[in-house]
């Protein structure tokens, strides 16, 4: 912007003044600067004489200038104003999103993302395209050293997130500028000990600040979780438990009393990864749950195709949980932008099959 001064004349104490007083030649940014100051000045100078002569009061009475930070302030609280109208009809829980799924007579769509991989940034731009595209709720994993229950997909995109620095601190940074930009509640996926590091209560404070609505704690028992529930259920965060084709009846069906949100059902025995098929039992589990409790129950856990999604459904599952195809697809694609692109075409197919 050009800052014509020659009509109204800096003060005294001009920019040229000064750096001859100083005896040294002032640079271009503190002369561009000071001539600015003086020019700023001088219309302050104007605007207090017009509003005092229009009073008939002196003019230092009545002048009020803004300041170019309070203006920016204004400008952004409009514009997340307007995000927020756009995404006002949202699920204020992770259960509400189950309830609205089962109104409308869909399957729930649970995508799994690594924060951290292959960046920040780019996490950020996939948990928007992933709520886009149809995600009901979206679990947000936070890489960790040694992710027990995660197989080779998933540990290697932990691995690479952790190599470029991604500590739960960024994580929740990055979901608090994505979060008021997408309907589908995130559930924070992590083990205990990034949680212990930060203190539950601070954890489950920060996370819910950052957006979160869910947490899911894969290396805690039943029994454990009772060492950040009270502080999760101050917060508002739902827990959501695990269960396997191996847990005795008795015990599942606690676990479905207990959990929140919904009941994520593992297909298989052993860990994470994609599968070529997934076992049948599986059905009779989801039909012998929804017997015992009036919970959601999601089946992940080695779902990575449109034929997957169909059995899950066929069984009567709630929801279909992917995870480490979506992972790969992101993670180890040539580039960011190639990563992007062939996760949404996997996700539209994925959801094409509910």
């Amino acid at each position: 912007t050009c800052l014509d001064v020659r009509r109204h004349p800096a003060p005294t104490s001009s920019w040229k003044q000064e750096g001859a007083k100083r005896g040294r030649r002032m640079s271009f940014g503190t002369a561009t600067k000071a001539c600015k100051n003086a020019w700023i000045a001088a219309a302050s100078q104007r605007r207090r004489e017009t509003i005092g002569n229009a009073a008939g009061t002196k003019p230092t009475k009545h002048f009020v200038r803004m300041h170019p930070a309070r203006v920016a302030m204004g400008r952004r609280e409009c514009a997340v104003g307007a995000v927020a109208q756009q995404i006002n009809d949202a699920p204020a829980s992770v259960s509400e999103a189950f309830e609205r799924c089962k109104a409308e007579g869909k399957v729930a769509f649970v995508p799994f993302l690594c924060a951290g991989d292959p960046d920040l940034e780019t996490t950020k731009e996939a948990i928007k395209i992933l709520d886009r595209a149809g995600a009901t709720v979206i679990e947000l994993g936070v890489p960790y050293s040694d992710p027990l229950a995660d197989g080779p997909t998933i540990q290697a995109a932990a691995t690479r997130a952790l190599s470029k620095g991604c500590p739960m601190e960024s994580v929740l940074n990055m979901l608090a500028e994505v979060s008021p930009h997408i309907k589908a509640p995130i559930v924070m996926f992590t083990y205990f000990n990034p949680i212990m590091a930060m203190g539950c209560e601070n954890f489950c404070k920060r996370a819910v600040e950052a957006g979160a609505k869910g947490l899911l704690v894969p290396d805690l028992p039943m029994e454990e979780t009772q060492l950040i529930r009270p502080d999760a259920t101050a917060a508002g965060l739902q827990m959501v438990l695990l269960a396997t084709p191996v847990t005795p009846l008795e015990r599942m069906k606690k676990i479905a009393e207990l959990t929140e949100g919904f009941m994520y059902l593992v297909s298989v025995t052993g860990v994470t990864g994609a599968r070529v098929s997934i076992a049948d039992n599986v059905g009779t589990l989801v039909k012998t749950i929804k017997e015992a409790s009036n919970k959601p129950v999601a089946v992940g856990f080695g779902i990575s195709t449109p034929e997957h999604v169909k059995k899950v459904v066929s069984w009567g599952a709630d929801g279909v949980i992917v995870g480490s195809a979506l992972v790969r697809t992101l993670g180890e694609a040539p580039s960011p932008e190639e990563g992007l692109a062939a996760m949404q075409a996997l996700t539209e197919d994925l959801v094409s099959a509910l």
